[in-house]
């Protein structure tokens, strides 16, 4: 058994970096101790402005009433019974989502990553069971996240994910982010089972599905006999001021996965899909021992309760509307650092002329969190909760942040790294 290395053992330098805690993340220097609304207070009592909501998870902020009662109620009752019995938190939330969604059914997870795993073995069971096995193949789209599992890594397919971690699970086809989804029809073969598609990509830049593209996608599908599959991880659960991002679109899809959102911050995922699809999931096929435990279905079904009363949603457009005016403000204001606004609801992103590490530091300086992405791009997902007075507040960082850095250092060109 390996033992941790005495404190003696090592020099002072050496001391900060020696930890138990797998080195797989670049983590800021930074430790939060306790959580309120919108804002987070570090171990010595620094207010820092929440605008990342721990990467697109609490959406109700921090310390949320309804959430806090929900878990305390039920933690002093039951926390696990496993899924070999009725848990009745699981028929109350899916009910609620029936109600409010495409869904006819669903399967609770602990993550996004695993309700990914699930629509994917929910899309080859369906095709064998249609006498179609051959049918395993999904498209799937560059600058695509889907998880950190093998399977879900090979969805994405790029080296940054998937190098070190031999072969990769065969199955994907993966092309590039069209402007015209029409395209995609000539990647469709016999193999295919199914299109992937985020309706808004988060890690890969806040690149939005326009409406007309993923009409096209719900055409092909319908055309090829193939399935359509959103994943909604990350613009699920209000974050585009819709409880799901594809209720913009009227663009129903086959099977949805979310999670992030959906428990406030309790670990909680769902893969959701329709009547003919979830037909080919019958005992024994997918199971998970924390999966919709007690605890987690205390926290979905506060979540739920809160983003469906009246006006909550209402809010999260408004809210995005202010937002999104000011930071077009700010671009005006300072070109040679912020080249695009995008994204929907309060899941939007600042496409930059310089390095996004730059921007995410100093921002950080000036104390509120932000969350970087590919395609030079900064994510701005503040919690769905928040106001203008907290907008007027962030906007007097990012431009403190835009400030320093025209100042102090010069705006790359258009294509340099």
């Amino acid at each position: 058994m390996s033992q941790l290395i005495k404190n003696s053992d090592i020099t002072k330098d050496e001391e900060n970096i020696i930890t138990p805690i797998l080195p797989t993340y670049a983590r800021a220097d930074i430790t939060f101790e306790r959580g309120d609304g919108v804002y987070l207070y570090d171990i010595n009592d620094q207010k820092y402005l929440d605008f990342g909501s721990g990467i697109g998870v609490c959406n109700l902020g921090h310390n949320h009433p309804a959430l806090v009662k929900a878990l305390c109620n039920q933690a002093s009752k039951l926390w696990h019974t496993s899924n070999l019995y009725n848990i009745k938190g699981q028929e109350e939330l899916a009910l609620k989502l029936v109600e409010a969604t495409f869904a006819d059914s669903m399967f609770f997870t602990n993550s996004g990553a695993e309700a990914m795993e699930c629509a994917i073995k929910m899309t080859r069971k369906y095709h064998y069971d249609k006498g179609q096995p051959d049918r395993q193949r999904i498209i799937t789209f560059e600058g695509c996240f889907h998880g950190r599992t093998l399977g879900t890594i090979a969805a994405a397919g790029t080296e940054k994910l998937t190098k070190g971690f031999g072969t990769m699970l065969e199955g994907f086809d993966i092309l590039p982010f069209y402007n015209d989804m029409a395209k995609v029809e000539k990647s469709i073969t016999e193999h295919t089972a199914a299109i992937l598609i985020e309706p808004i990509q988060g890690e890969g830049g806040i690149r939005p599905v326009s409406k007309e593209n993923l009409k096209i996608l719900r055409e092909l599908a319908d055309q090829h006999n193939i399935l359509l599959i959103f994943d909604e991880v990350q613009c699920g659960m209000g974050r585009t001021g819709h409880l799901f991002a594809y209720q913009a679109s009227n663009v129903m899809p086959d099977i949805l996965a979310s999670a992030k959102g959906i428990g406030g911050g309790f670990p909680l995922g769902v893969c959701m899909a329709n009547e003919k699809v979830s037909h080919a999931m019958t005992a024994g096929t997918h199971g998970s021992t924390y999966g919709g435990n007690p605890l987690a279905m205390a926290a979905g079904n506060a979540v739920i309760g809160v983003m469906l009363e009246e006006g909550f949603l209402d809010h999260v457009l408004k809210m995005s509307e202010v937002l999104k005016f000011e930071l077009l403000r700010l671009r005006k204001e300072y070109p040679t650092i912020i080249d695009v606004v995008r994204g929907s609801g309060l899941m939007l992103g600042l496409k930059l002329h310089i390095d996004p590490a730059l921007f995410f530091n100093q921002a950080r300086e000036y104390k509120i969190l932000l969350i970087p992405a590919s395609d030079r791009t900064i994510r701005l997902l503040p919690p769905l909760i928040i106001s203008k007075q907290d907008i007027k507040t962030a906007m007097q960082a990012l431009s403190k942040t835009c400030c320093y850095l025209m100042k102090n250092m010069p705006a790359e060109k258009d294509g340099e790294e």
